[in-house]
């Protein structure tokens, strides 16, 4: 479990990370929606209705470390424990732990959580869960067990994606305008048969499970392609993962032009566009366990 993103990503990614944990196509992606995002993580961690710097944090569904260090950036002196089923995640976020010299305020756990018995994750005063939750088979017993394991007084931060970024202009590209947009409906239809949580609202789960809700922000990301040559990548990582969720609901004609558009050697790449944005939103609940 992550991100991420991606759905990405991601933080994050709405790829099912359980049927793809340890590939590197995965982990890269991750770390793009952590460069690409990075300012709106900050910005979350930065909001977050804290009434002391925590010690001790969660990052449930940890990815690659997106979380992780933004947290640890927040808050230098907290020690993070980072969980997630991808044996290849964690090692990939421990070997960045040690470039940034901060590998004694990470500790990582392997962990399905899914599975009823956790491992122990201390008494933390803050957890955070960035694109993980809508992929738990029991949400209503992930949250319970959250709640359970805070400190009194603790928060849990829910960070959810409404899909995956948007990149290309509406009339783009010239030959099929309106592509990636037919992309996502049938992406969506997919998601919503195999990962039914994605897009729910968490309050009243939350409510549901002893928290108190106690703020609620969706936060709009429009970052202009010109920003970083990440965006590139990043974008050709999203619509290959949407091309193997969306690919047999598409016209002959839209796969054509969206494998034009994944040829990185072709003069039609998405790497050779200069018009691309990242379009998204991501909504955070701050629950409190009282």
């Amino acid at each position: 479990m992550n991100r991420a993103h991606p759905h990405t990503p991601h933080h994050g990614a709405p790829h099912d990370r359980r049927q793809e944990q340890g590939t590197d196509g995965q982990a890269e992606i991750l770390d793009l929606d952590a460069e690409v995002l990075a300012e709106h993580i900050a910005s979350i961690t930065a909001w977050l209705p804290l009434r002391t710097g925590p010690r001790r944090i969660v990052d449930l569904g940890c990815g690659t470390g997106a979380g992780t260090f933004a947290l640890l950036d927040r808050f230098p002196d907290a020690h993070v424990t980072a969980v997630d089923a991808s044996a290849e995640h964690l090692r990939h976020l421990r070997e960045k732990a040690r470039a940034r010299g901060v590998e004694e305020h990470v500790r990582t756990v392997q962990a399905d959580l899914d599975h009823p018995a956790w491992p122990d994750l201390g008494s933390p005063e803050l957890v955070w869960a960035s694109a993980s939750m809508h992929h738990m088979a029991h949400p209503d017993r992930t949250l319970r067990t959250v709640h359970d394991a805070l400190a009194p007084g603790g928060l849990f931060a829910v960070v959810e994606l409404a899909g995956f970024p948007r990149f290309l202009p509406e009339n783009a590209p010239a030959e099929r305008p309106g592509l990636e947009e037919r992309c996502h409906t049938a992406s969506d239809r997919f998601h919503a048969e195999h990962v039914p949580h994605r897009g729910a609202d968490w309050g009243p789960m939350l409510t549901a499970a002893g928290f108190t809700v106690e703020s609620e922000r969706t936060i709009t990301v429009d970052i202009d392609g010109s920003r970083s040559e990440a965006i590139g990548r990043y974008a050709l990582g999203s619509l290959r993962r949407i091309r193997g969720a969306a690919a047999d609901a598409l016209s002959p004609d839209d796969l054509t032009a969206l494998d034009q558009l994944l040829d990185t050697g072709g003069p039609h790449s998405i790497l050779r566009r200069d018009d691309l944005t990242v379009r998204t939103e991501r909504t955070v609940w701050a629950a409190r366990r009282t």
